[in-house]
C-alpha cells in the first residue's frame, strides 16, 4: 500500500517513447513540473499529451514541446504559447482541440469506465460535423482533419457523441498526499488534476506535503488513492516554486488633500 517512490526519475522510469500521458494543471496552476522535468531528462519523445493547455512561460509541458518531444496534443487552449502555435501551423504537431467542458468530461468518463456520452456542446459546428484541422501540411493546407461524429436527438434536442479518454500514464500535482495515494488539491490547483489522474492507467502524483495514512480527513480527500499508483514528495524548494502567469497590480490610490 506504500506508493511512495524516492525520486521523480524513478517514478517515470517506465514511460516509453510514444506513450499517451494525461497531465493536470491549468495555465501555471497545479502543473506537475517536477515530473515533467524528469520526462525531459529521460529523453522520452513522441508523446501524445492530453491536457488543457501545453505549458506557458517556458514551464510545464512547454519544456517538452520546445524540445520536440510531443507528437500530439489533445487540449482546449493554445493561449499565448507561441511555440505551440508555430509547431501546429507548420505541421510539426498534431492537435485535437476540444471544448473545455467536453475535455473535462471525457477524462472523467474514461476514468469512471464510461466509454462514451452525449453532450450538446459542439452540435452544429465542426466539432460534430468534422473538418477541424488536426494537422497542417506546413503550406497552409490541412493534412489531417477531424472526422464527423455521431449526432442523436433526445427529447427534441441534438447531442453529439464523445468518447471517454484513457491514457497510458497521468502526471498530477497535489497540495497533500498520503502514502496510500489519497490526494488533496489546493483551490484552483484542483482544476484538471483529479480528472487527469482518473484517466491514467498508471497515475503518478507529486505532492507538496506528504503525510502518513490516517492524517487526512476522509471528507477532505478530493481523489481517493485507488486512482493513484505512485507518489513522490517534493522538497520544500520544489513545493514553493510557483510562478504567476499574469501579474496584475492595481494603481496606487490618489491621496486627496482636504483644505478648509
Amino acid at each position: 500500500m506504500d506508493k511512495v517512490v524516492a525520486t521523480a526519475l524513478e517514478a517515470v522510469a517506465d514511460v516509453p517513447d510514444g506513450a499517451s500521458v494525461a497531465v493536470g494543471g491549468f495555465g501555471l496552476s497545479g502543473v506537475p513540473n517536477v515530473l515533467i522535468q524528469a520526462l525531459y531528462e529521460r529523453g522520452v519523445a513522441g508523446l501524445s499529451v492530453v491536457s488543457n493547455n501545453c505549458g506557458a512561460m517556458e514551464s510545464g509541458l512547454a519544456v517538452l514541446l520546445a524540445a520536440g518531444r510531443i507528437a500530439r496534443v489533445t487540449g482546449s487552449y493554445i493561449g499565448g504559447n507561441k511555440e505551440f502555435a508555430r509547431q501546429y501551423l507548420s505541421g510539426e504537431l498534431e492537435v485535437e482541440m476540444i471544448p473545455q467542458g467536453t475535455l473535462a468530461e471525457r477524462l472523467r468518463a474514461g476514468g469512471a469506465g464510461i466509454p462514451a456520452f452525449y453532450t450538446p456542446a459542439g452540435v452544429g459546428t465542426q466539432v460534430a460535423e468534422g473538418g477541424l484541422p488536426w494537422r497542417y501540411d506546413g503550406e497552409g493546407g490541412v493534412a489531417l482533419a477531424s472526422p464527423p461524429k455521431e449526432v442523436r436527438e433526445f427529447e427534441g434536442a441534438e447531442y453529439v457523441l464523445e468518447h471517454g479518454i484513457r491514457t497510458d500514464f497521468a502526471l498530477v500535482r497535489a497540495a497533500k498526499g498520503d502514502r496510500h495515494g489519497n490526494l488533496v488539491f489546493n483551490k484552483s490547483a484542483r482544476n484538471f488534476n483529479p480528472l487527469s489522474a482518473m484517466a491514467g492507467r498508471i497515475t503518478i502524483a507529486e505532492v507538496e506535503e506528504l503525510v502518513e495514512p490516517g492524517e487526512l480527513d476522509p471528507d477532505a480527500v478530493h481523489l481517493p488513492g485507488i486512482f493513484v499508483q505512485r507518489v513522490i514528495a517534493l522538497t520544500p524548494r520544489q513545493a514553493a516554486d510557483k510562478r504567476i502567469e499574469q501579474r496584475t497590480v492595481s494603481a496606487p490610490a490618489t491621496e486627496k488633500t482636504v483644505s478648509e
